[in-house]
């Protein structure tokens, strides 16, 4: 991944539990684009160059960048763009268990328009899951069933089972 309009790409930083938003208030205070989801992911992200990642490394808090060995791996532009989006519509958000199984639908009104995710049917009704593949963590959005438009099947990956992460029917 290269850099977008000018920017540096995300990477998943792993705090040490309840210094979350003191590592990122270090961060930003050190010029450093960052991101701290009001709901728990358990990461962190934030903008910056990966071959000077010292920086950010030792800044009071942060463990790791999330990554392959030593080498850390860019986290989706879009990925990020639907997380931040979600938290600000002003709807209902909570964590939900990562899914890549069946079918990605395209939100065409409401606050949410034009993200995609994968759409659940729950008791208080449906929500929009979207995810960071990176990480295999989720967040589920609430929707209005008036809001989807075109859904298409996803790709299901074959090292992953489809047994007791969704208890709730895909819609």
């Amino acid at each position: 991944m290269g850099v977008n309009n000018g920017q540096w790409p995300w990477f998943a930083i792993l705090s040490r539990a309840g210094r979350e938003k003191n590592a990122t208030l270090l961060l930003e205070n050190a010029g450093y684009e960052c991101y701290l989801p009001m709901v728990k992911l358990t990461r962190q992200f934030c903008r910056m160059n990966p071959s000077n990642r010292l920086p950010i490394l030792m800044t009071p808090g942060v463990i790791q960048i999330v990554g392959v060995g030593k080498a850390p791996i860019p986290i989706e532009e879009a990925e990020i763009i639907a997380i931040q989006r979600a938290g600000k519509s002003g709807l209902s958000i909570m964590p939900w268990p990562y899914l890549q199984v069946g079918h990605v639908a395209r939100i065409e009104n409401g606050p949410l328009r034009g993200m995609e995710g994968i759409v659940v049917k729950i008791k208080s009704g449906l929500k929009l899951v979207l995810s960071v593949n990176l990480l295999q963590r989720s967040v589920a959005v609430e929707i209005d069933r008036s809001w989807i438009g075109a859904a298409y099947p996803v790709r299901a990956n074959t090292n992953q089972t489809t047994s007791s992460a969704m208890n709730s029917s895909v819609y």
